[in-house]
């Protein structure tokens, strides 16, 4: 089948990467090295989120990479470069998390509402000090949101990251992970609860 063109340009895409992406499809070495310069640091970042500053992750931008060489020809141009080598990378990051052997994860019980038998809550949840909402947007509080993410166990980070940072809708995220749509509203609503227990120690009332 003939690769189609785009049916209209792509914000910021500009002629350096249509020329890079022809390049690649024809094999070139230096191209690939372009990508890899041009590509890399961003394609860890995204790796670390899922896997940690370890080994993992490098082995799977190695991977992302070498999936991207070679799948080029289905580079439609409907998106940018970096959005698709994004993409390849999560779902490399997906695989090996797949891979590994299962081990037992942490509880997050404990960061979980508990509640009463008459429905109301054991601990009341605290009101967040004012302005805690907007103080989200700022770099310094970014920082530390991806740090209380980094601190669930595994299976609940990546919940998170699909849906809240990648911004993935409730059945691809179900898709991604292997498990029912049900399942992932489940994990993802646990999720939450706990990030929000984690996240009052800055933002609750009586918090910095």
């Amino acid at each position: 089948m003939s690769q189609q063109a785009p049916d209209r340009p792509v914000p910021g895409q500009d002629d350096a990467e249509s020329s890079l992406v022809e390049s690649l499809r024809r094999g070139d070495e230096d191209a690939f090295e372009r990508l890899v310069r041009g590509h890399g640091a961003r394609m860890l970042a995204v790796a670390q989120r899922y896997l940690g500053r370890g080994e993992d992750a490098r082995d799977a931008v190695q991977e992302a990479f070498i999936a991207a060489y070679r799948s080029i020809g289905s580079f439609q141009g409907h998106a940018l470069l970096s959005t698709w080598l994004h993409q390849i990378t999560v779902n490399a990051c997906l695989m090996r998390i797949r891979s590994r052997k299962r081990r037992p994860e942490e509880s997050i019980d404990d960061l979980l509402p508990r509640w009463q038998e008459d429905g109301h809550h054991v601990v009341q949840p605290r009101d967040w000090s004012p302005g805690g909402e907007e103080r989200l947007q700022s770099k310094e509080t970014c920082a530390f949101v991806r740090q209380c993410i980094d601190r669930l166990p595994e299976s609940y980070r990546t919940v998170i990251l699909l849906r809240d940072i990648e911004d993935m809708d409730t059945r691809e995220t179900a898709r991604l992970l292997g498990i029912t749509e049900s399942g992932a509203k489940v994990r993802l609503h646990r999720a939450r609860q706990a990030l929000r227990e984690l996240l009052d120690e800055r933002f609750g009332r009586g918090g910095r």
